[in-house]
Formats: structure tokens, C-alpha cells, sequence
């Protein structure tokens, strides 16, 4: 499986998310060696009450407990439909990524290629690499549907 297959299947997770009423992002971890799909998950910081219930956050704690450790495996790929924000980014930094694909840019709130470019700081003590733009025009329609509707 290829970059677009792998978020084709995170896209579904963002339209599992959306008829859940929640944010339509979806969060795909795998093996693009493999094929293996290690965890996958959808936004539900309204379902858990929880505010860090992003899609990215669940992935990473789902592919964990899969693997038995918070450092997940060499050569794991995130797929997220949506640039991931500042408190993602520290994760995906401390789980030990080997690479973050995207789909749509955030201008306001992403932090990879955006806003505060968490990788380049030189704090930061894991860079994953990074493609963005993967399946960025059915994200974002995603995200402008589900919030057009909301407006009503």
C-alpha cells in the first residue's frame, strides 16, 4: 500500500468522526514496508469529553498498547487528514514517527508546516520526515462540509 491508500483509510476515519458529530479528521499508523496497519482513529474529544481526543492522540495510544511501547517501531508512518496541531506534534515527536503524511494544511492551528513548525525547533528531539497535501482536497472538503452544515 502507497501514501494514498493509507489515507484513503484515514479519510474514512474523518467521515466516521463527522456522522459522529465530531471534527471529520482521521488518523491512520502503518507499516508502508508492510502494508500493516498497526491502529487507526477518529477525532472524539466530544464523545470522551476529552480535549485531547484528537484523531492522532487515539492512533498513538492504540498503536502503543498494539506494540507494547510508548517509542513505537522504526519506519511507522502517521497518515491524518488534517495538519496536526502543536499537542500532536509533541506526541508524534515523543512516540518516535519516522514520518508524518497530511492531507489539508491548517493555517490556524496546524504546527508542522504552519504556525510554529514544532519539527524545526531545535528542542525538538525527534524530526519525523514530512509530506503534506495527501489527499488535501477531499480532507478539506470534509472539514467545509461538515462546518457549513453546522452554521446551517
Amino acid at each position: 500500500m502507497g501514501d494514498a491508500q493509507f489515507m484513503a483509510l484515514a479519510l474514512a476515519q474523518a467521515r466516521a468522526a463527522a456522522a459522529a458529530g465530531e471534527t471529520p479528521v482521521g488518523c491512520v499508523i502503518a507499516d508502508p514496508a508492510t502494508g500493516e496497519v498497526i491502529a487507526a482513529a477518529a477525532n472524539a474529544p466530544i464523545a470522551l469529553h476529552d480535549p485531547s481526543a484528537h484523531a492522532e492522540i487515539l492512533a498513538l495510544r492504540r498503536a502503543g498498547e498494539a506494540l507494547g511501547n510508548y517509542r513505537l517501531r522504526a519506519g511507522l508512518a502517521l497518515y491524518v487528514t488534517l495538519e496536526p496541531c502543536t499537542m500532536c506534534a509533541g506526541a508524534i515527536s515523543n512516540a518516535r514517527i519516522a514520518r508524518v503524511v497530511y492531507g489539508a494544511a491548517d493555517a490556524k492551528g496546524g504546527a508542522v508546516e504552519s504556525g510554529v513548525r514544532f519539527f524545526d525547533q531545535p528542542t525538538c528531539h525527534w524530526r519525523p520526515a514530512v509530506a503534506g497535501g495527501v489527499g488535501a482536497e477531499e480532507s478539506a472538503a470534509l472539514l467545509k462540509d461538515f462546518f457549513r452544515a453546522r452554521r446551517g
